[in-house]
């Protein structure tokens, strides 16, 4: 009950707190259009057309490049870790497993999205999100509540999509940084950009190397390395014809308890958009992702390679103040390596149309979906999202939509384990949700429930463990975040509450902890800039029947910036600044995984930073 009431209470204060700094008065215009934009910024993945926040009646968050450069991290979970909704459960610190939960869905149902191509194993449903260096990378958007419609399968908690540098006309812009510290660390990334006559270009390579931590107690220290590099090139004609390609691969080596392995992670794409006439736009992308293992462990050696190819065409209309989008997409999944499966592909053709309509101060966003999937028939989905402006400032917003997670190849196809009469997870989601709007800040309170049907679960029969359509859970949430750009301190908070519950056996659902706060701070003081985050979570379960209990925990994080010289800075970062002992997961033996501690890394850059 005290920890009821004090959460509660946390988001009653933080609401009040708030309320002053929103209407704090305001700085020079040119200044004002640049906090307006970061507190209310555009968003695409939500609609697939660009809209502020305010305006997605969706759930949303964005990091932007300046947020990140700040935060420095050396793992894109960094900064998603307790943002409204997310929440994260890793194997260990340094390029161990991670799985991301939106809106306590599954990490299988939270699709990663680089520059609109869908990046994951086929083979385990989710990507490999601990391969991502965040320096490849310029801004994140966290679109939280069902996305099937837009993205097809697994969207049942939302959808995270990771945006490259585009590059912008002018001079080139180089960049270089050096940089190291606890655990053997050790960090170099150059990147090139600019253009000029319609061309632009970016470039980049960056390598991240560590010795490790201990990931269990007694185990040693666990080494990673990651080398990645990326390019990007676009070019736009008078007629506002555009034709661009991106590639992006990272590569390396993790070691665990008992092995390691040497992965790749890989997108590459090219596009074309045409203006077909000054209202219809058309977009066609062509696409490809890898996920690549080959793993060393105590079982012998084996090699995992999935592959999924993607042809996807967009078509944008404009009559007046609305928007009506309709495409079609046609994808294969292929899976190769050392396990037989008893099928090594499958395909998916899709259509979809989204219509956007705006009927001042009533706003309407519906869509519908058709899926033929070889390994699951057919699946409609659909959403309807209401939005009403109450005034300049306030709007209310109220939505339904459904969606479905596919079987994973090793769900349907492993041998001795896949069951190849499975049908998806089906979801219903509602969600009621209201946001501020003001010059200097924002607030956005949204209260949801998803139910899922025919939950995909691991049973045990004749002492065999088979994946069965047996579980239905409920899940309900209620999700505050708020933002201020004040006497030049840059201030953002979330509080998130989620219960998700197995509706077969009453219990909460592994791995999630139900309640998070997450509070960020950062202040530029002449050549200087200083910031932390606070991050905090309650206990979670390590297993489906509540018995292994993983405590919670409260961590601080701190970071400062110096720009010494012209071109020239320098940062220093202190993770985990009490040396805070913690786990979010636990192994098989019922071992945890243990964070890394407090960990420091110094870095000095050259160039656009």
């Amino acid at each position: 009950m005290t920890t009821s009431l004090s959460f509660r209470w946390g988001l009653a204060s933080l609401c009040l707190g708030a309320s002053p700094l929103l209407h704090a008065a305001p700085s020079a215009a040119d200044t004002e259009t640049d906090v307006e934009q970061q507190l209310d910024p555009l968003v695409v993945s939500a609609t697939l057309a660009p809209r502020t926040a305010s305006q997605s009646l969706s759930s949303v968050s964005v990091i932007d490049e300046a947020s990140l450069r700040r935060q420095d991290p050396t793992d894109i979970t960094d900064v998603l870790r307790a943002q409204p909704g997310v929440d994260v459960s890793s194997n260990g610190a340094f390029g161990k497993t991670t799985s991301v939960y939106l809106r306590g869905t599954g990490s299988e149902s939270t699709p990663l999205l680089i520059d609109g191509i869908r990046l994951r194993s086929a083979t385990l449903g989710s990507p490999a999100w601990q391969f991502l260096d965040p320096r490849m990378f310029e801004r994140v958007e966290v679109v939280r509540g069902p996305r099937s419609t837009l993205y097809g399968a697994d969207a049942v908690g939302g959808v995270v999509q990771l945006f490259t540098p585009e590059g912008e006309l002018g001079d080139p812009e180089p960049s270089v940084t050096l940089g190291g510290g606890s655990h053997g660390s050790r960090r170099v990334a150059a990147s090139l950009t600019g253009g000029a006559d319609g061309t632009r270009y970016a470039v980049s390579a960056s390598h991240f190397g560590t010795e490790g931590a201990e990931v269990v107690e007694g185990e040693g220290d666990k080494g990673y390395d990651n080398t990645t590099g990326f390019a990007r090139l676009s070019h736009t004609f008078h007629s506002g014809a555009e034709v661009g390609l991106l590639a992006l691969r990272a590569r390396g080596n993790t070691e665990f308890v008992g092995g390691d392995t040497d992965y790749v992670q890989q997108v590459a794409g090219v596009y074309g958009e045409l203006p077909v006439t000054e209202a219809w736009r058309s977009r066609l992308t062509l696409s490809e992702s890898r996920d690549e293992s080959d793993n060393h462990d105590d079982f012998g050696d084996s090699v995992i390679d999935t592959r999924t190819r993607t042809a996807r065409w967009e078509n944008t209309v404009a009559v007046g103040p609305h928007e009506w989008i309709a495409g079609a997409e046609a994808s294969r999944d292929e899976v190769s390596g050392t396990t037989d499966y008893d099928e090594d592909s499958r395909d998916n053709v899709a259509v979809f149309t989204q219509a956007l309509l705006d009927f001042s101060p009533i706003s309407v966003q519906a869509g519908l979906r058709y899926d033929d999937n070889d390994a699951f028939d057919e699946e409609v989905t659909g959403n309807l999202a209401l939005g009403y402006a109450l005034d300049d400032h306030h709007t209310l917003r109220a939505s339904y939509g459904t969606a479905f997670r596919a079987p994973t190849f090793n769900e349907l196809y492993y041998p001795g384990y896949g069951n190849a009469d499975l049908d998806p997870e089906r979801s219903a989601s509602v969600e009621l949700g209201m946001r501020g709007q003001f010059e200097r800040g924002f607030w956005d309170l949204a209260l949801y429930q998803t139910d899922v049907e025919d939950m995909i679960a691991s049973v045990v029969f004749d002492g065999v463990s088979t994946p069965y359509n047996v579980d239905e859970a409920r899940i309900r949430g209620v999700e505050l975040s708020t933002g201020a750009e004040v006497l030049d301190w840059s201030l953002r908070a979330a509080l998130t509450y989620t219960d998700p519950e197995d509706q077969e056996t009453g219990n909460r659902l592994a791995h999630r902890a139900t309640r998070s706060l997450r509070f960020d701070a950062d202040r530029e003081l002449g050549d200087w800039t200083f910031g932390g985050s606070i991050i905090a979570q309650n206990h979670r379960y390590g297993d489906a029947d509540n018995d292994q209990r993983l405590s919670g925990y409260g961590i601080v994080n701190l970071r400062a910036g110096w720009r010494f010289a012209p071109h020239w800075s320098a940062r220093l970062t202190l993770e985990n600044v009490f040396d805070r002992e913690y786990a979010t997961a636990r192994d098989y033996q019922g071992r945890d995984y243990i964070d890394a501690g407090r960990t420091a890394l110094l870095s000095v850059s050259f160039g656009a930073q």
